[in-house]
């Protein structure tokens, strides 16, 4: 996938104020450059585009945290310093309410609920990083509740509390109801035969300021996910 156009990349702008910027991520465009000395690099990243979003100030935006490759939707960024060390601060401490929706096979065993399952590395297998339910790994706490049921799919509000790699994947999967496109943590009926990874980051909310109300920012589904939602509740 190649780098985003300013024009392209000013249009996915969901907010923006003197210190934070939202962007409606596109799947399929890895966030970060590939480290210097690192691995010969291969194909474009955002960040190849944030020089497009300064918008008057001496320096590009940073990333105040991820989305994974395949996933869509809201995206932060500090435009200086002062900000992007404020916001790094709020999604360290789980102090951002992050939603998500998901899209995937089967149905959990509650209308709503929480997943607590610890997390750790699993076996390298490829150049993709893989994580697994693991007793003795890092904490990590997702909530979910079922938006609609589609097909023998299930359409998932899902809010990590914590913020471990691949957590929502993983938690899924575990839960028996892997998001629909997922090559890593799904089955044969969930992979990459059936698209792109179902995974969107709908809405931040950032206690930006103390004493202020929160930023709130909503991304649209994707067109892919949009497709087989229901027109009604989107």
């Amino acid at each position: 996938m190649r780098a985003l156009t300013a024009a392209e990349i000013e249009a996915r702008l969901l907010y923006r104020d003197g210190l934070v910027l939202v962007i409606d991520k596109p799947a399929g465009l890895p966030v970060h450059r590939p480290p210097r000395g690192g691995a010969k690099r291969r194909g474009a990243s955002l960040e190849d585009s944030f020089a497009h979003l300064r918008f008057g100030l001496p320096r590009p935006p940073a990333l105040a945290h991820r989305l994974d490759r395949d996933t869509s939707g809201c995206l932060a960024l500090g435009r200086h310093r002062k900000a992007l060390a404020r916001l790094s601060e709020l999604f360290r401490e789980n102090a951002v309410e992050k939603t998500y929706w998901a899209l995937a096979a089967g149905r959990p065993p509650e209308v709503e609920g929480r997943i607590e399952l610890a997390l750790g590395k699993a076996e390298e297998r490829g150049a993709a990083p893989r994580m697994q339910v693991d007793a003795t790994g890092l904490k990590a706490v997702t909530d979910y509740r079922l938006l609609a049921e589609l097909d023998g799919l299930s359409w998932l509000e899902v809010k990590p509390l914590t913020g471990r790699t691949h957590q929502i994947r993983v938690h899924l999967a575990a839960l028996g109801c892997p998001v629909l496109g997922d090559p890593l943590y799904g089955d044969k009926a969930t992979g990459p035969k059936d698209g792109p990874l179902q995974l969107h980051a709908r809405a931040l909310v950032i206690p930006l300021r103390k004493g202020k109300p929160p930023v709130r920012v909503e991304a649209p589904p994707p067109p892919h996910l949009a497709e087989r939602l229901p027109a009604a509740k989107r």
